[in-house]
């Protein structure tokens, strides 16, 4: 969504070092050119429609589109010929062979500085697109559209039902109530997707009041997306961080709500819910952490899956989307080049019949509109989703692609990414923590903390932060070996679940000064517990700061840091993973750090008072 004030520090956490973060990956893989491998595993035909609703299937051509293709190739982003930005993209192939996407409202190029009311774009192939105007101008706002406190719309979605165009959209401001932030979806028809497009005249789901009862506190009714069940009932998915996301029953016309919703994934977790039907389950894809951090963006998407659209939805461990230590499958996520901030998707399925992610992304280079800490630059991109072992990776878990690419309607698949493993232990600069003293190496930044017990190495958790300008928690660090290395602790923390424990963190850094590492944490952020794979790094004369969401934690976490360099530009890449059980992993996303970094890898524990962190172990590996 555009960029958003946050109100309750909910999953931004910024200033206090935490952002729902979702863990990014070190060893960014590097994939062919071709995306030529053997096909991902895929179930029957049936069922697997389309994510989508679809008009006839007519010529989807791999055209070449723009810079660093050929014939039968594209290159990310695939907006640049029309937007330098076009967030939340919602595709549809219309009636008429065309696609059409449509974009969150703002300025779609640098320096334009007039907000376009949801942009419509079309193409016949999916990856050469020309804007074809707005489904909104501000003299056709919906009339409940309180545009006197500054109204815009967010996050369309579109689809066709009986004959008739439908396209859901936030409202940010109405005049349902005489409040600020009053926020509500709406719903427009049309006869075609470049309208004439008409408002239905109220909000499908209205104003949502917050907990506090105080005045223009109101839940975030963001992010709709439209699904049809399989005996034809209508169900419309809302929500955002402020108030989780609901999945509740539409009436017969698609424009009211009837009934009462039901939570499918938790709140300061979740947002921009998307329901895809694959052999017998219902998929909800959801993104997470921080849409805008500009060049520290971790937003990527999550999946879990349920047989009942209402359902409970579980990730692939198992875990549900719904409970405090929520569980969530990686569909995308930052991978080291330049594309962060991979999230708020749309699926679609080429004429070939294989499926493709459509979403937003930020280049690190140049991740503002037009001034730094601005309007967040968020282009429109797409790529392949496999589908493997019943569950949907971007192009075989190499994820955002940086290259020229086979485009839609080709045959090519990816194939599976394997995770890194670690190498040798390097007995020297690891520490069991089974002595009287920790071994020789290590070294404090402030005041050393806590005491060896029991094999561990027991440190409560600072009333200190190491977040912008509040650089007062204690660092235990040692030298970080040349090469590629993995960096491994096992840890608990009494951190309990649902309780608001803001932001009491431990775990593992990998330290360039205050100002510049990667960190990965388990960490309490207001009712949720998650392993948050954090960065900050100056920019623009200011600190940025972000995240991304990794595995579910447990009672006993495992985290590791992955780090290699990269052979092209020297950077360090550093990739998050997490277990339960120490040996399931679960692979997250890549923060990178420059070339001249001096690193120094080690342990945190901070963000408030109150809990107690046992390190069992801290081992580094070679490889």
């Amino acid at each position: 969504m555009r960029d958003r004030i946050v109100q309750r520090l909910i999953a931004l956490c910024a200033g206090l070092t935490c952002l729902l973060t979702a863990v990014p990956a070190a060893a960014a893989p590097r994939e062919p050119v071709a995306d030529a491998g053997p096909a991902a595993p895929r179930g029957p035909v049936a069922d697997a429609g389309p994510a989508v609703p679809r008009g006839p299937v007519t010529d989807v051509t791999a055209a070449a589109l723009g810079s660093g293709g050929g014939p039968g190739t594209y290159t990310n982003p695939v907006s640049r010929g029309f937007a330098d930005t076009f967030a939340d993209p919602a595709v549809i192939r219309g009636e008429d062979g065309w696609w059409y996407a449509f974009g969150t409202t703002d300025p779609l190029r640098e320096g334009e500085r007039t907000p376009h009311y949801l942009p419509i774009s079309r193409s016949r192939d999916l990856v050469t697109w020309s804007h074809v105007g707005d489904a909104f101008t501000p003299a056709t706002l919906p009339g409940w559209a309180d545009t006197a406190a500054g109204a815009s719309l967010w996050a369309p979605d579109i689809r066709y039902v009986d004959g008739r165009y439908r396209l859901y959209y936030v409202v940010t401001q109405t005049t349902v109530t005489p409040e600020r932030n009053d926020n509500a979806i709406g719903m427009a028809t049309a006869p075609t997707p470049a309208g004439p497009w008409t408002d239905s005249g109220a909000p499908v789901v209205g104003p949502r009041r917050g907990g506090s009862g105080n005045p223009d506190d109101f839940q975030w009714t963001y992010d709709p997306a439209h699904a049809v069940d399989t005996d034809g009932t209508e169900y419309l998915v809302y929500g955002s961080y402020y108030g989780g996301i609901h999945i509740t029953r539409l009436d017969a016309t698609g424009g009211r709500a009837v009934g009462e919703p039901t939570m499918i994934a938790i709140d300061n977790r979740f947002e921009g819910g998307y329901l895809l039907r694959r052999n017998g389950h219902w998929y909800l894809f959801a993104s997470s952490a921080d849409c805008c951090a500009g060049p520290t963006t971790g937003y990527s998407v999550y999946v879990g899956r349920s047989r009942a659209i209402t359902g409970p939805y579980l990730d692939r461990e198992g875990v549900p989307l719904n409970t405090s230590r929520a569980g969530g499958t990686i569909v995308i996520a930052p991978n080291g080049n330049r594309w962060v901030g991979t999230g708020h998707n749309a699926v679609v399925t080429d004429g070939a019949g294989r499926d493709w992610l459509v979403y937003h992304a930020i280049d690190r280079d140049d991740p503002y509109l037009d001034e730094p800490f601005g309007v967040n630059e968020r282009p429109m991109l797409i790529d392949r989703l496999d589908w493997i072992g019943g569950w949907p990776t971007v192009r075989g878990g190499a994820w955002a692609s940086d290259g020229p690419r086979r485009a839609p309607g080709g045959n090519a698949r990816s194939r599976p990414v394997p995770h890194p493993r670690p190498g040798p232990l390097d007995r020297a600069r690891s520490d069991e923590f089974d002595g009287d003293a920790l071994r020789s190496g290590w070294s404090w930044v402030r005041t050393p903390q806590g005491w060896l017990a029991g094999g561990t190495l027991r440190w409560p958790t600072q009333a200190a932060e190491l977040n912008r300008a509040d650089n007062t928690a204690s660092v235990l660090l040692r030298e970080a070996p040349e090469g590629d290395w993995t960096a491994e602790t096992k840890l608990r923390i009494d951190l309990g679940t649902d309780t608001v424990r803001n932001y009491q963190q431990a775990g593992l850094i990998a330290y360039g000064g205050d100002d510049l590492y990667t960190k990965l944490v388990h960490v309490a952020i207001w009712n949720t517990r998650q392993t948050e794979f954090g960065k900050e790094m100056p920019y623009a004369g200011r600190i940025a700061y972000g995240g991304t969401i990794v595995g579910p934690p447990a009672d006993t976490t495992w985290l590791r840091l992955v780090h290699r360099v990269d052979p092209d530009n020297g950077e360090h890449e550093l990739r998050a993973a997490t277990s339960r059980d120490g040996k399931s992993w679960v692979f997250g996303g890549v923060w990178t750090l420059p070339a001249e970094t001096d690193l120094r890898v080690g342990l945190i524990s901070l963000g408030g008072a109150g809990a107690t962190a046992d390190f069992d172990y801290f081992r580094l590996y070679r490889r």
